[in-house]
């Protein structure tokens, strides 16, 4: 029998009185650098309904970074868009199912990841403890804002409805789709399945699962660097992001996760500032969090928010 799990869990989370001032100086230095989008068209994976191209941007301290972007030949002048996040060990699709429900679909690789791994590569496991105890060059400062570049690529697309943008992912991706639909205002709607990076601190006391027993097994061999790593990870982490959130947003996890604990889900989704949020919990569902069930409600959030149209289903 699942141990039951607590809907109002007391988070250790804390969020650093300079939380914003941080972040804002972050994106005063990406927002100096030229993205360099360069749109490399792939004939191969190109089908008769969906058109494939590769995709590079410049993302902060100067990383290339990597994406497949796919969009439906049969397309409206200006298309609304869905930008995919990626899991912690997965490396980006190709979002042809995307392009093939009528959306212009970004499937991003921040750096790290294969093809955005020529100037950063940790490794995994690694990444989640990369320069963990500084704030200023731990591995995730950079990939978040690999993420959030990818918004302003879209935005430099004529045939993308700027209005009409839309982030999704489960796992790592749910926890970037938080931190995304947080910091970038056109963000229309968001879903997050699973989402990891929210709750580090809470986390590695509820789970001892990868990644983020990766924290725990650094420091058992650096136990006098408690505090610091405490202090780094609190300006990563999603809850701290949550109450950004204005656009409709719906979150889904696993009441038995024992990857991304359920009471980490609970705590972020209290602190989500959007009025028009839904969280969705799936018993007897671990870390994919009900996602062949919950998939068909991802699909009608997004029609009815992005598309103006219901789906059935």
């Amino acid at each position: 029998m699942p141990k039951p799990v607590s809907a109002d869990y007391p988070s250790k989370v804390r969020k650093p009185d300079d939380f914003d001032a941080f972040w804002d100086d972050v994106l005063r230095q990406a927002s100096g650098i030229p993205l360099e989008a360069e749109v490399v068209p792939d004939p191969l994976r190109t089908s008769e309904d969906v058109e494939v191209f590769q995709v590079f941007y410049t993302s902060i301290e100067h990383v290339r970074v990597a994406a497949w972007y796919c969009r439906p030949v049969r397309r409206a002048e200006r298309t609304p868009a869905i930008m995919l996040l990626p899991g912690y060990q997965m490396d980006p699709p190709i979002p042809k199912e995307w392009a093939r429900k009528g959306y212009i679909a970004l499937s991003v690789a921040p750096r790290g990841k294969l093809r955005s791994n020529s100037q950063f590569n940790p490794g995994y496991p690694n990444l989640l403890t990369h320069n963990i105890v500084d704030r200023n060059t731990y591995a995730y400062r950079g990939f978040y804002v690999d993420t959030w570049r990818g918004i302003d690529f879209l935005l430099t697309l004529p045939e993308v409805d700027s209005t009409r943008l839309g982030v999704t992912g489960s796992s790592q991706g749910g926890g970037l789709t938080i931190t995304t639909a947080a910091m970038r205002s056109e963000v229309r709607a968001a879903a997050a399945g699973a989402p990891y990076l929210c709750g580090f601190v809470d986390a590695i006391e509820l789970t001892h699962t990868y990644p983020y027993e990766e924290i725990n097994d650094y420091l058992r061999l650096h136990p006098e660097s408690r505090a610091e790593v405490e202090d780094t990870v609190a300006y990563f982490d999603g809850i701290n992001f949550a109450d950004k959130i204005s656009c409709p947003i719906i979150v889904n996890i696993g009441r038995q996760d024992n990857v991304c604990p359920p009471e980490t889900g609970h705590v972020l989704f209290e602190r989500i500032g959007a009025k028009d949020k839904h969280l969705y919990l799936y018993d007897g569902h671990g870390h994919d969090a009900g996602r062949a069930k919950h998939s068909a409600v991802v699909d009608r959030f997004f029609a009815h928010h992005l598309l103006g149209r219901e789906v059935s289903g």
